[in-house]
């Protein structure tokens, strides 16, 4: 049974009443897929246990990401948080290549609603356009990974209130490029880690022999992912060889997070036991299930890798573009093992990342230490700290927490 009260969705459905004289009102927003949710959602939940006085509502523009956000919401235990569907339902049911409604449609019409939050926290830097629909509520970007490639470093993220950052390296390059002022960027940790440490999903077992599993995560740019030129060859490879399983689990916008059965190139690979296909369907391909389950990370510039190297093990990068990396910060993680620059040497690079891990292990440590901040307080902890924080304040007020500016001791899991 749902613990939760609902507010009216825009498209007229019924609510109950809100909370009695609230302090302020925070949205937390979701207008793309499920995998922002866990970026954000531990966040709200400690924010409106924390703050009772403040009204916490979560609202999507999709029934299924509401529903998943509700669901994890639930497993972290009672939380006084109000859920709203954003409509029209007619505009929810159109679907964009990446699976989602149209965003900048939805966050339009929905611009008078939502402008009467006092914050409005997203982790898609989409809700930048708010602002030309006259929204003046302040808006916090939570980040929805923490990687190096070059697309989340843009201008947009200037149009954020409050921008959070997992560490100092993120939050340094932003400073350094101009994107952010220092005093708009605050240094909170991963709150993803947060969720997932306190849910623990459980490890499934995808696979009837017991091989070493190599996780495949391309990323789903097609201008700098391994898929276009290499990806049904790697995908032939492993269905031609009896070593490894193989999880194929791509961004989900690669595919769309549609059925594997509904992409015809990938049918000769459906009945193979040594190779498990999830391209963002399922709760696992998001919650870390694939990179706690994975004995080798291979892949390109997904910020999944950090996820990955939280428990330090081998990675294999897949150079299909013959990219010049050693000097480009957007590749940074491709210090964390060897670079594949033909698929001649597919399964002799896998076997020397195995056998040469240990040369690679300081630098992911060090990789890990420099991405996420970790101290006492947690990172839901803290997020919810700086959100609360600049309620009524000016644009040009610093940030004053000393907690949440500087960063703090770091640690990282061991192997």
């Amino acid at each position: 049974m749902k613990s939760h009260k609902t507010l009216p969705a825009s498209d007229g459905q019924p609510a109950a009443s809100p909370p009695t004289h609230p302090t302020a009102r925070i949205c937390f927003l979701y207008i793309a897929q499920a995998h922002q949710v866990l970026h954000s959602l531990s966040v709200a939940v400690t924010l409106a246990r924390e703050r009772p006085d403040i009204q916490v509502d979560v609202a999507a523009t999709d029934a299924a990401v509401l529903d998943y956000a509700r669901l994890m919401a639930d497993r972290l235990g009672q939380t006084p948080i109000g859920w709203r569907l954003l409509g029209p339902a007619w505009l929810r049911g159109i679907r964009m290549s990446d699976g989602t409604p149209p965003k900048v449609p939805m966050l339009a019409l929905n611009a008078r609603a939502l402008s009467a939050y006092d914050v409005i926290v997203a982790p898609e830097r989409t809700t930048t356009a708010l602002h030309h629909f006259g929204v003046t509520s302040k808006l916090v970007y939570t980040q929805h990974g923490a990687g190096d490639r070059e697309g989340p470093f843009e201008a947009r993220l200037g149009k954020f209130d409050l921008v959070f950052a997992a560490g100092a390296k993120q939050r340094d390059r932003m400073i350094a490029e101009g994107l952010v002022e220092p005093d708009h960027c605050a240094i909170v940790g991963y709150p993803k880690f947060d969720l997932v440490d306190q849910l623990r999903p459980t490890l499934p077992r995808l696979f009837a022999e017991a091989r070493p599993t190599v996780l495949y995560n391309p990323h789903f740019d097609a201008d700098i992912s391994s898929w276009p030129q290499w990806g049904l060859q790697v995908l032939d490879a492993f269905a031609s060889q009896s070593r490894y399983n193989l999880i194929f689990a791509p961004h989900l916008r690669l595919f769309g997070s549609r059925p594997p059965s509904r992409v015809p190139e990938l049918a000769p690979y459906l009945s193979n036991r040594g190779i498990h296909m999830d391209l963002g369907g399922t709760s696992a391909s998001i919650d870390m299930t694939y990179a706690r389950l994975a004995d080798i990370y291979m892949g390109d510039v997904s910020s999944q890798v950090y996820e990955f190297i939280r428990q330090p093990r081998p990675c294999l990068f897949l150079n299909s573009r013959k990219i010049a990396w050693h000097f480009d910060k957007s590749y940074s993680h491709w210090r964390f093992g060897p670079v594949l620059e033909t698929l001649d040497d597919l399964f002799p690079a896998l076997a020397a990342a195995s056998k040469g891990h240990a040369q690679f292990r300081s630098a992911q440590l060090r990789g890990f230490a420099e991405t996420f901040a970790r101290g006492p307080e947690t990172a839901s902890s803290l997020a919810a700290g700086a959100i609360a924080d600049i309620i009524g304040r000016d644009r040009s007020v610093v940030i004053s927490s000393p907690t949440i500016r500087t960063p703090v001791k770091l640690t990282t899991e061991q192997a």
